[in-house]
């Protein structure tokens, strides 16, 4: 199936909403399941774009990244150097800077990079996923340009212990181990996450980053390779605890700590030596947020501390005869943030309510090269003043008014405002027009202005404006649920920040003048049951243009107009999930359309991504008896070993299978 068979398959669902009628609220049971129609129509969100993904799919993806999630069932294109390797996001085109990614409240972007990867984090210690759209990521801080990602964990006052244990085995000598133990009572409860994931990752693929001619025949022979050296591991604890003395007050304290090493394949354009060129890369996270929160009759007062903190090591090593292995990159980062934020909100009347936060950040950057002998120290102070003022009128129109004002090293920097609307087309039904404006705008890096050799101090902020305008409609029927949404954005951003090669050697950070990013987002989901059966369908469709209207740097600079790198024009996926009994299957199919990798979009140089197809299957069946359960799965990626790259000189397996075993007591 290609992109047009899902756009049709999407367009199908968004037809059949105008022949229904809508029910607000509404509740129906599946099979001993209560399904929700969550309220669409609330002020404190009008004009956003949200996203949030289901239980289901976090349950079906519990032995994979985050990555692997937000590319098979988001909008969210994936730039991903390799199984088990580096995965940034690019939100609506945008760079992986430009996507904020929080985690129960804290920022945990990298001060150094400016972004994180999500190679890193298991969906495993994941309770809930939320995405915000574009300017909808203006309520957790700016920056955000593209989006944000919030991860959070959350508790159960259901005063019962659990136990729930994973173990996956799968192709490439993969492992992964996962333990859950929850315990407690109605004001005391404690959550404990341990995982371990390990992977040979030695597949093989057609190698056609080198080639041989044939004599004979004049052909090109491309050779099959393996991917060597390329193992990683990983292991590490989420452990929570809450704290509740009265119904209006609850304190909570959660740590995330984590160890990963993995050793970085060379590209598949490399002919050297196999003693030369090897890389390793290790993580070591720390992560701490203590909340207290207090519920009022009609206010909520929230006051968090967190700190974050990345020990990051990338070493590459040669081969010299009669000295061993020899370095000649010996990188050694260490990054700490502390985060602290003060909210207040009330709800002065039902229809009328108000929120203020204000969020005082500090974040300390050492990085040093022991061969290179370079390296800088830095710190950045942030202050960060929100309010937000929302109104509804007469369950017709929601409006939302939010105000940012941040200071970067006592530096002001620009004011961000936005404005959203929610309005109701049809009394007694959600069918919502919906739109935003907003400002925005981005700070650079501390690479990006420090790092040796190539950092640039002169940097100017990205900054910039967005419009964003779309339908949203929800519908209940007969035990289903119908949810779709079509969404419009324009985003248009002076200084853009770009590492170029200069002529020094070396890559630099510039501004370019100007890039437009549009597009148009569609997500549709009808859920329910037909007797005994059990379905879901999700999809999503995106068209992403990211177009460089920058001054052209030379004459006949050719990325005038073009497309920027990596983004795909096209994208979609598509979710089907059936369960009857104890069976259940899920069919996920992913699309996107060619990238380029050169900024000038020459289809005629063997410098670009063509459009792939990808396709997983997931079976399996869950065992009941009194208080115990036991699920196996069998899931099979890659279903018709596609051959594809995300990125270039970067191999990705074909068909590869997972099976998964789960006890839950």
């Amino acid at each position: 199936m290609g992109l047009r068979g899902l756009i049709l398959i999407l367009g199908l669902l968004a037809f059949s909403s105008l022949y229904s009628q809508g029910i607000q609220d509404s509740v129906f049971q599946i099979d001993g399941v209560e399904v929700r129609a969550e309220r669409i129509f609330e002020k404190e969100k009008a004009g956003m774009k949200e996203t949030t993904i289901d239980t289901v799919v976090l349950k079906e993806k519990v032995n994979l990244s985050l990555s692997d999630l937000l590319s098979e069932n988001t909008s969210v294109f994936i730039k991903n150097h390799g199984r088990g390797a580096l995965a940034t996001a690019s939100f609506r085109g945008t760079a992986a800077s430009h996507t904020q990614v929080n985690w129960n409240g804290i920022n945990i972007n990298s001060p150094m990079a400016g972004m994180v990867d999500f190679s890193l984090i298991p969906v495993h210690i994941i309770d809930e996923l939320n995405l915000k759209h574009g300017s909808a990521s203006m309520t957790d801080r700016s920056g955000g340009i593209g989006g944000s990602i919030n991860i959070q964990n959350s508790v159960n006052w259901d005063n019962r212990s659990k136990v729930k244990y994973v173990q996956g085995i799968g192709s490439y000598r993969t492992f992964d181990e996962f333990l859950h133990v929850e315990s407690g009572n109605e004001k005391v409860r404690l959550k404990t996450r341990l995982y371990h994931n390990y992977s040979k990752n030695d597949y093989t693929f057609i190698n056609r980053g080198i080639g041989n001619l044939d004599p004979e025949t004049g052909e090109i022979i491309y050779p099959l390779d393996t991917n060597d050296n390329a193992v990683y591991s990983r292991y590490g604890i989420v452990q929570e605890i809450y704290y509740r003395p009265g119904s209006n007050h609850i304190f909570s304290l959660k740590y995330w700590g984590q160890h990963s090493d993995r050793t970085i394949p060379r590209a598949t354009s490399y002919e050297g030596p196999e003693n030369s060129n090897l890389n390793n890369q290790s993580d070591t996270d720390h992560k701490v947020v203590v909340d207290w929160m207090y519920y009022g009759q009609k206010s909520k007062f929230l006051l968090r501390s967190g700190y974050s903190g990345k020990q990051l090591d990338y070493t590459q090593k040669n081969q010299v005869p009669g000295l061993g292995l020899i370095p000649t990159i010996y990188s050694e980062s260490s990054q700490k943030s502390f985060i602290n934020t003060f909210s207040y909100s009330r709800e002065i009347k039902p229809d009328f309510s108000i929120e203020s936060t204000m969020d005082v950040n500090l974040h300390d950057v050492i990085s040093q090269d022991s061969v290179s002998k370079t390296g800088y120290e830095r710190q950045r102070f942030e202050l960060s003043l929100f309010l937000a003022i929302r109104k509804s009128f007469a369950d017709r129109l929601n409006l939302n008014l939010m105000l940012r004002q941040d200071w970067v090293d006592q530096d002001r920097v620009p004011f961000v405002p936005y404005l959203g609307f929610d309005f109701r087309l049809i009394r007694g039904m959600d069918l919502m027009l919906k739109g935003n404006i907003a400002r925005n705008y981005h700070q650079p890096s501390l690479n990006d202005l420090y790092w040796k050799p190539g950092g640039n101090p002169a940097l100017l902020p990205e900054q910039g404006f967005s419009v964003e305008t779309g339908l949203e409609y929800q519908l209940v029927f007969k035990q289903q649920h119908l949810k779709t949404e079509l969404t419009l954005y324009r985003t248009d951003i002076d200084n853009w920040i770009l590492w170029i090669p200069s002529y020094k050697g070396y890559w630099e950070p510039r501004n370019i003048k100007r890039v437009l990013s549009k597009g148009v987002e569609y997500y549709a989901q009808l859920r329910g049951n037909l007797n005994r059966l059990n379905y879901k369908l999700a999809g999503t469709y995106a068209y992403t243009s990211s177009i460089n209207f920058g001054d052209p740097l030379v004459w006949s600079d050719e990325s005038y107009g073009k497309q920027l790198v990596y983004i795909p024009l096209h994208s979609g996926n598509l979710m089907v999930n059936l369960s009857y009994r104890n069976y259940f299957i899920t069919y996920q199919h992913n699309s996107y359309s060619e990238r380029f990798t050169t900024s000038s979009n020459d289809p005629t140089r063997r410098d670009w991504l063509y459009p792939y197809f990808m396709n997983d299957l997931m079976v399996g069946k869950e065992f009941r008896l009194k208080g115990f359960s036991f699920t196996a799965e069998l899931k099979i990626y890659n279903l018709f070993n596609e051959t594809y790259h995300s990125i270039l000189y970067r191999p990705m397996p074909g068909r590869n299978y997972h099976l998964v075993f789960i006890i839950q007591i």
